[in-house]
């Protein structure tokens, strides 16, 4: 056995919010016919049984409301620790489950999403696991309203993709099936797909991909839609077959040269321990463009991406940013088997723009942007 499958054994799981949403529900339906559980036992969508303790039960004049504080194992999950609070009130028979939004969980406001418009933010893997829940204790036909809050989902909302994603006032109740692997690289990648149905649903064929947070904000400062853009974090070659799947038309990879540069080198999932060659990259193509000998060695030897270009500057080479463009264009294109058309601006951590293809003119200028 490896190293890594040995520590992938000792890694704990947890359980989701949309888990613990759930044990709210069961832990305040108990506690109305009398029963003080200090945990429930919930069965997760895979069929795993999870024990989650419940931390209080308290009834109010307009429901029963449960406390279940939220625990990511070994996942590293920004909701770890953070209280999620059920609140119960029965309907009349027949009326299903209705779910509301309370504080710090948001409302969804762009279609493309697995829940409507105008819906809590609360996703299908959840609302099943409630609904198993009132099943298990009221039967089929019970009516229940349950209101979820998180009240530290207002900030935590911040740091995630819900502003693009249009969830708006907190956090989203998620999970799949009521588990937390630690794993949460795949999870992450996952989570970024979302992106591009909403993208689509609001008319767009054609999108931007920005590695993240500098891109996106060079992108609109150059006057491109912001309900375009999506951002591919450090999984290009992923959210490019994602798109790709989704008959997406054309693609604008628009950021910074250190990211984009990997990209013309052929490497897709750009995360820097695991894929780089920025510097291999400037340098042949640099050489290519005339740079000598002296001037290759220099840009191999730079500490940076920013080292390399006052290298590049310093000969007048800086013709090479567009034949890199071009060539990260070719590459993402071959990547996806030619399925969708693809240009590339390349940009400082200023926001100057080094060079483009020609691909990537054509798709600015139908986004209209301001050159």
């Amino acid at each position: 056995m490896t190293g890594d499958e040995n520590l992938a054994e000792e890694l704990r799981s947890g359980y989701t919010t949309g888990a613990c949403a759930a044990a709210g529900v069961k832990a305040a339906l108990l506690y109305e016919r009398g029963e003080h559980a200090e945990r429930v036992e919930l069965v997760a969508l895979d069929g795993t049984r999870l024990w989650i303790p419940v931390e209080k039960v308290r009834e109010e004049d307009e429901g029963i409301v449960a406390e279940i504080v939220k625990f990511s194992g070994d996942d590293p999950d920004i909701t770890n620790g953070v209280s999620v609070f059920t609140k119960i009130r029965h309907l009349e028979n027949g009326a299903g489950i209705r779910f509301l939004a309370g504080d710090g969980v948001g409302h969804v406001t762009k279609h493309g999403l697995s829940v409507p418009v105008g819906e809590p933010a609360v996703n299908p893997g959840p609302r099943q696991l409630i609904r198993n829940v009132v099943e298990e204790l009221l039967g089929r036909e019970a009516g229940l309203e349950v209101t979820i809050s998180i009240p530290a989902g207002k900030e935590l909302a911040r740091r995630t993709l819900n502003p693009v994603l249009g969830v708006e006032g907190g956090i989203s109740v998620i999970g799949t099936t009521g588990v937390l692997h630690p794993m949460s690289e795949e999870a992450f990648r996952k989570s970024l797909v979302p992106q591009i149905d909403v993208a689509q649903a609001a008319g767009f064929s054609s999108l931007i991909f920005v590695p993240g947070k500098i891109g996106e904000k060079i992108a609109l400062a150059y006057g491109l839609p912001g309900e375009a853009i999506v951002q591919t974090s450090n999984f290009i070659g992923y959210l490019l077959e994602a798109a790709a799947k989704r008959k997406v038309n054309r693609i604008l990879l628009f950021g910074h040269i250190g990211k984009l540069a990997k990209v013309a080198a052929g490497v897709f999932y750009t995360h820097n321990r695991i894929g780089d060659g920025r510097l291999e990259a400037m340098a042949a193509y640099a050489a290519a463009e005339g740079l000598p000998q002296e001037g290759v060695q220099r840009v191999l030897e730079a500490a940076a991406t920013e080292d390399a270009m006052a290298v590049i500057e310093q000969y007048h080479a800086e013709a090479v940013y567009g034949r890199l463009a071009k060539r990260a264009s070719e590459r993402a294109e071959r990547y996806v088997f030619h399925e969708l058309e693809i240009g590339t601006v390349m940009v400082t951590l200023d926001g100057r723009i080094l060079g483009m293809d020609r691909r990537a003119e054509e798709i600015g200028r139908d986004f209209g942007w301001k050159l």
